[in-house]
């Protein structure tokens, strides 16, 4: 029962708790933001607070994406969509670039989002001469859906002076069978055309952030965890932060973030002889500062590359690439020394690293990073841990790691994966695995890599199935409770949050989102077709309503 008296109760409700304490409950009170009681149907009827009958709906935790790019995604809601369901063929792509072309004045760039090479009718990028036929005039920047290359046309290339000045370290300029650059820029060789591109004013990220927060909240997400505010892949945002800020203050932002900053944001700063050298953002700041809506969650680096674009660092050759290993983004020295200096800094450290070499290397550097500056519960973070052996599985749980994959990879990114990969699928993006080790497994999107409704997420969890139907590595399959923990406590784990969000227990943020359905004991192939009713942001419903 509850100590403290309500001035809101959900009455009449199917709530799955996902604490093992009360699994089950029929009721919640709540008070101001925060959850005071949690009991059977109708317990809290004499308490004079607001009653909500919430007619045996499901009431589960808020979703939290434990990694996402929410402001990527929001401006790609007004880009050119290329995705694979809406252009399947070069042609297509081209044809959707040219109409925006045509509406858009001569100098003024023309942005396209979503297209995967492995999905189109010819299997291929598209080319910068396909784009100068269509975009003479404009600038042109297709980007992967991955967002580990983009495409560029004569007029965007000459502007990034590519061929001119020298490629960045971690990345690749192609070429075609002349040897001329055929508008195609891979990793860090990005930041040559989508520099240019940025920083966007504030109001414009504010504007962005707006748009996700409405979108997030109709999927039920109530939490995200920013994976690169300041600029990651080519981009550099240096006032993100501030835009974030404004956001919330003008109501725009409506879900809780926690932001990752980019490696490159941190630096060495001033300090008092005896404290050690700091590798911080100014003022000393690092993981945790902040508050129930915004604040500062680990720092994020990039090891490596992507699996469906062959870029990952591997142990053995990509399929039917003799001699294709990808490549790390930057010298495993100096990734190991960056690792260090966050580590002693005090930072949660969160390295993207896709291929099993990049994962293997990551762990390397975390256990020279304990051995040499010992810290307990650091929960330092291996973003996606694409392509996993078992013996890392094993260190990985030995170093209270927590592996952030994504299971939507697995429907809409399968079976590009499995042709890179051939026998070495039962490695990439384990689940079961995680869990059997002990390990606490996060869920997330990579949004806007995929769609980010984490209903698909968990609906992939545990049905391990391709968009072509074919199974991905059934062994590796959640129940639906596992999966619904793992997009609500698990991810609050993964950003110290499970004490304050994560599960529906007093004392904790009223973050609550509505389902048409019981996902644990529903069909497991219909889960992607559940609904979200409505959802609740600190004791206010912010969509649907009851």
């Amino acid at each position: 029962m509850t100590l403290v008296k309500p001035d809101l109760v959900l009455d009449n409700a199917n709530v799955i708790t996902v604490d093992s304490d009360m699994p089950r409950a029929g009721s919640i009170a709540i008070l101001g933001d925060r959850i005071v009681g949690v009991g059977e149907r109708y317990a809290f009827a004499t308490t004079g607070a607001r009653h909500v009958d919430m007619d045996s709906a499901t009431v589960v935790p808020g979703f939290n994406d434990a990694h996402n790019h929410m402001g990527g995604y929001g401006a790609a809601l007004n880009e050119v969509a290329i995705q694979p369901g809406v252009a399947k063929s070069v042609e297509e792509i081209v044809s959707a670039i040219g109409r925006r072309a045509a509406e858009t004045p001569p100098g003024v760039w023309v942005i396209g989002t979503g297209y995967d090479d492995n999905k189109l009718a010819e299997r291929r990028h598209p080319t910068r001469q396909e784009l100068d036929a269509v975009s003479p005039d404009n600038p042109v920047l297709l980007n992967h859906t991955s967002g580990h290359f983009c495409v560029v046309n004569t007029a965007a290339m000459r502007l990034a002076r590519v061929g001119e000045v020298a490629v960045p370290e971690g990345g690749v300029v192609a070429v075609d069978e002349h040897g001329e650059p055929n508008g195609l820029l891979e990793e860090q060789a990005q930041t040559l055309a989508r520099g240019l591109l940025h920083p966007r004013a504030i109001a414009d990220m504010v504007q962005n952030l707006g748009a996700a927060s409405d979108k997030y909240l109709s999927e039920g997400i109530t939490s995200c965890q920013e994976a690169g505010v300041g600029g990651i892949l080519g981009t550099k945002e240096p006032l993100e932060l501030a835009a974030y800020q404004q956001a919330r203050r003008e109501g725009r932002l409506r879900v809780r973030v926690t932001l990752m900053p980019a490696v490159e944001t941190l630096h060495a700063t001033d300090h008092h002889v005896d404290d050690d050298e700091p590798f911080v953002l100014d003022l000393g700041l690092h993981s945790g500062f902040g508050d129930d809506w915004l604040k500062f969650g680990a720092v994020k680096i990039f090891a490596d590359g992507s699996l469906i674009g062959r870029t990952a660092a591997m142990f053995d050759d990509f399929e039917g690439e003799p001699g294709n290993k990808g490549y790390f983004q930057m010298d495993e020295a100096r990734l190991h020394g960056l690792i260090m200096k966050a580590h002693r800094s005090g930072w949660q450290v969160a390295v993207h690293a896709i291929g099993d070499r990049a994962v293997s290397s990551v762990i390397d550097g975390y256990t020279a990073a304990q051995e040499r500056y010992p810290r307990a519960g650091t929960r330092h973070r291996i973003e996606h841990c694409g392509m996993t052996r078992a013996q890392d599985v094993a260190r990985i749980a030995a170093l209270g790691v927590i592996p952030v994959p994504q299971a939507r990879f697995i429907s809409e990114l399968g079976d590009g994966m499995g042709r890179a990969i051939g026998s070495r699928k039962p490695d990439c993006y384990r689940m079961r695995s995680f869990l059997d080790a002990g390990i606490v497994l996060p869920g997330s999107s990579d949004r806007p890599v995929v769609n980010g409704a984490p209903l698909l997420g968990i609906h992939d969890l545990v049905n391990q199935r391709t968009a072509d139907g074919d199974p991905f590595n059934p062994h590796e399959a959640l129940t639906a409770d596992e999966a619904l923990h793992s997009y609500t406590l698990g991810s609050a784990y993964a950003a110290f949050d499970e004490n304050n969000k994560g599960s529906i227990t007093t004392g904790k943020l009223a973050d609550l989102t509505v389902l048409d359905r019981d996902i644990t004991t529903t069909d497991p192939e219909s889960i992607d077709t559940t609904k979200v009713v409505a959802t609740m942001v600190g004791g206010s419903f912010e969509y649907g309503s009851f």
